[in-house]
């Protein structure tokens, strides 16, 4: 029971103020079970292949979020089922799960990811990346997909204050993307930062999606 308990205390500490996703990379179907007949019903995964066969596995009012690095050659597996992809950082990318999405009769949510790290090994678009993925969406018209907000993986350190500025960083480019170019479309309206040593942070922060994996699961064995 120590799943349940953990995903419940997390979800009372969060309560109303942001989506808490369940990170289930690597976690057996049997530790997911136990998170969702505790009532988590939204789990991100980081690989295709095994989001594709976690979603053949488990109950089917499952929201499958797709929080990493994603091959435009992998949309077509996940099309169909995915909620929502949160790591598009190119417009590549973009076009290929418009492109999924249309031969599935779907438009699928997607966040812009946001490079705000001081670490090399983060995937994610600068500023400049991000206003020309975003021109060229509304000059392309892509029918298919649906631009919802944008994500970010802040540093992995024990300062949290440099956490704290990274977050606050997202949250401005957030506010002013949304101003300049969403802001009669009330959909665009997440921002998808924090996880398991930081998710109360973020969202003081403005995080509206929250990714916890350790939090609820622990140490991956």
């Amino acid at each position: 029971m120590k799943i349940a308990n953990n995903y419940l205390k997390i979800r009372q500490q969060i309560a109303n103020r942001a989506k808490l996703i369940a990170v289930s990379k690597y976690q057996p179907n049997e530790a997911l079970l136990e998170a969702y007949n505790a009532g988590c019903k939204v789990f991100g995964e980081n690989k295709v292949q095994e989001l594709v066969q976690k979603h053949a596995a488990l109950p089917t009012d499952i929201e499958w979020h797709l929080i990493g690095h994603l091959q435009s050659n992998k949309v077509k597996y996940i099309a169909s089922f995915v909620t929502c992809i949160h790591s598009v950082d190119s417009y590549k990318l973009l076009k290929a799960i418009d492109k999924e999405a249309e031969k599935c009769g779907r438009v699928i949510p997607c966040l812009l990811q946001m490079y705000i790290a001081k670490e090399e090994t983060k995937f994610g678009l600068d500023y400049a990346e991000l206003i020309e993925l975003i021109e060229s969406f509304k000059a392309d018209n892509l029918q298919n997909v649906q631009l919802v907000g944008l994500m970010g993986m802040a540093t992995f350190t024990e300062n949290m204050e440099q956490v704290a500025e990274e977050f606050l960083e997202l949250h401005r480019i957030f506010l002013a993307i949304k101003e300049k170019y969403f802001y009669s479309k009330v959909e665009f309206n997440e921002i998808s930062m924090g996880m398991s040593g930081d998710y109360m942070l973020a969202i003081e922060h403005g995080s509206t999606m929250v990714r916890v994996g350790t939090g609820i699961f622990g140490e991956r064995k």
